[in-house]
């Protein structure tokens, strides 16, 4: 039996799990109606003839208040629909919405009952190995765009706009993957200091976009314009907690219907592993339906892939994380979802596991980001950039994992931009209202002498910024740039822009200073086969050299400053140089006939001229073709 609200030959039909509910009630409105609900097992079940699509409800539980056992019934308040793909607004927090207050109607948007729609064909379909993957926010990334209309700034419909996607066009990335869609609350936290919440990691509603984007149709002809374009579609979604947060927050949905079902607890206490107040349970077959049905329904719009934040709580249960948790070999057997894009964030806020996910899980590479961030202000960690050059396989060359499980980034949503990474020293984040203290303190940044703007370093920060970007598109695995560092983007130094929901959170677009830089190395990583090979990298396609062409030795290693990589083929061959010091004189490895096409010193040449040195903080690229 479908969950949620279903039409039938003769009306609706409402099902909703509670397994500890003691009765429940399906309350419609124009008229007001209240229609009790029949239990069938721990699915309560009505249909009412006569109804159709537009129909407005919501539920109320009737059980036992008992918090110290894990039970909040409360027969006053009415409750959201856990499977519904529409509500009457968005969900703000008040007072009311607290477990024991009782709830008027004014207080939640109401569900929609909705006609079914057919599923969306598949995307591209990009192989891994050329994906280029963009994360961007929906609003952020078109609020302040001047050639989209103003009414569909910050909607599904920006993104959807000519302009965005021929930018997107232009970098050469292949998919997009927006943070959080699905219907969120600002949660009281951020709203008691007058602001909101941007990112959207504190969801309710898994089976509807929140209506601050857009509606279901606008946000599947984003899809299909993505599509037409050839750009994938990856949404980032949170199964690991909710935004009812803990006993203080609201109950709005799934604390009220069945909090002991959804929500891992001991005894009256939610447990905190996701941070947030809350974790779902994953081991419970109502939160693993949830997930799975959600997972389908967006793939029915056209979604291409998911990342799962926080994964680690999904596959955590008695004993602690588990690679073979239920819900991921349910993921990997399902004929629809295993074939598309899954991203896995390999840690929350109580374990990490980098590397342990199961294929065809990718996941987020942050050793990538932290060594590469290194390398270029100067600290001599040339052996883990070697590694993180060449896909990590220290970390994912097992259980028959290919090369592009490894997201590399230097940058997301979650700390500084990469304008502001080569700008501040330290976090700038008292906008956020926690007196400066939230977001990361250990950036592995670098001012490069003045902290924040300063015209006289524009020239060498453009420069470091240009080499972190080809470290990155130079790499074995899949790339991820985040959106706006192109562009020059800066949130003036804050690095948690959660709750920054204006100017210091969007995109800016007046500036334009890496664009063309950008679509410069994703041309070059397309057609550069070497460059995206889906086996790990090995001694017998790799080589490493001092700059004066000798072999590196393991004794050069601790030493070395300058890193130099050649790459063979079958017909053709590679030499890499990351040069983050002075310039040094370089010898190029013997046999091949070496062109320069990359010298990140010569932004705007193509193809660059070629001396005898490697130019101080640089990154070149030698090619040989036969």
């Amino acid at each position: 039996m479908n969950l949620g609200a279903t039409l039938t030959a003769h009306g609706v039909r409402f099902a909703v799990h509670s397994a500890h509910a003691e009765a429940m009630d399906l309350c419609l409105f124009d008229p007001e109606v209240v229609v009790p609900m029949e239990r069938q097992g721990d699915v309560w079940v009505v249909e009412v003839a006569g109804l159709g699509a537009g129909t407005e409800y919501l539920f109320r539980a009737h059980g036992p208040w008992q918090p110290d056992q894990g039970h909040w019934f409360n027969p006053d308040r009415l409750l959201l629909d856990p499977y519904a793909q529409e509500w009457t607004g968005p969900l703000r927090w008040n007072a009311r919405l607290q477990p024991d207050a009782p709830a008027a109607e004014a207080d939640l948007p109401r569900c929609v009952v909705t006609s079914p729609r057919p599923p969306l064909s598949r995307g591209p379909q990009t192989p891994w190995d050329r994906t280029v993957v963009y994360e961007a926010h929906v609003r952020g990334l078109s609020m302040q765009h001047g050639k989209i209309p103003e009414a569909f700034r910050g909607t599904f419909l920006g993104i959807a706009s000519k302009p965005v996607i021929k930018h997107l066009c232009r970098l050469g990335v292949t998919a997009v993957e927006l943070l959080p869609v699905q219907a969120f609350i600002d949660d009281r936290f951020t709203l008691e200091r007058g602001l909101s919440n941007y990112w959207g990691y504190q969801p309710i509603g898994y089976f509807l976009p929140d209506p601050r984007y857009g509606t279901l149709a606008e946000f599947r002809h984003m899809v299909r314009s993505l599509h037409k374009a050839g750009i994938e579609v990856i949404l980032d979604i949170v199964f690991n907690h909710t935004g009812e947060a803990d006993e203080a927050g609201p109950a709005v949905m799934y604390r009220g219907l069945d909090n002991a079902s959804y929500y891992r607890m001991d005894g009256g206490a939610y447990r905190n592993e996701a941070g947030t107040g809350n974790t779902l349970d994953l081991t419970q077959p109502v939160v693993q339906r949830l997930v799975m049905d959600a997972l389908r329904f967006w793939a029915d719009q056209g979604v291409d892939g998911f990342r799962f934040d926080l994964a680690v709580t999904l596959g955590r249960g008695p004993d602690g994380f588990d690679p073979r948790a239920a819900i991921f070999d349910m993921i990997r057997q399902d004929p629809v979802l295993r074939d598309l894009k899954l991203i896995a964030e390999p840690w929350d806020v109580a374990d990490y596991r980098l590397g342990q996910f199961p294929p065809p899980f990718a996941e987020w590479n942050d050793r990538f980001r932290d060594d590469v961030r290194r390398f270029w202000r100067g600290e001599k960690v040339a052996g883990a950039v070697a590694s993180r050059l060449t896909g990590s396989a220290e970390v994912f060359d097992h259980g028959r994992r290919p090369a592009w499980s490894s997201v590399n980034y230097v940058t997301a949503h979650d700390g500084f931009t990469l304008t502001d990474l080569v700008s501040y020293a330290e976090r700038h984040n008292d906008a956020n209202g926690e007196g400066g203290r939230d977001g990361a303190g250990d950036n592995l940044s670098d001012n490069m002498g003045t902290e924040g703007p300063d015209p006289a370093l524009d020239a060498a920060r453009a420069l470091r910024r240009r080499n972190l970007l080809a470290t990155l598109m130079l790499s074995q695995g899949t790339p991820m740039i985040l959106a706006g560092d192109e562009m020059g983007n800066s949130q003036n130094g804050n690095n948690n822009t959660y709750a920054q929901n204006n100017p210091t959170g969007w995109t800016d677009w007046r500036r334009d200073p890496l664009t063309d830089f950008v679509a410069r190395l994703s041309a070059l990583r397309h057609g550069t086969d070497l460059l995206r090979q889906p086996r790990f990298l090995h001694d017998d396609v790799v080589a490493w050299y001092l700059p004066d062409g000798r072999e590196a030795a393991p004794g050069d290693w601790d030493a070395m400053t300058t890193l130099c990589m050649e790459l063979q083929g079958e017909d053709e061959a590679v030499f890499v140089v990351l040069n983050p010091g002075p310039a040094v004189a370089l010898t190029l490895p013997p046999g091949c006939d070496w062109q320069l096409v990359l010298d990140t010193t010569q932004p705007a040449s193509d193809p660059p001229e070629w001396g005898v040195d490697a130019p101080a903080h640089s990154v070149l690229v030698f090619r040989h073709i036969d």
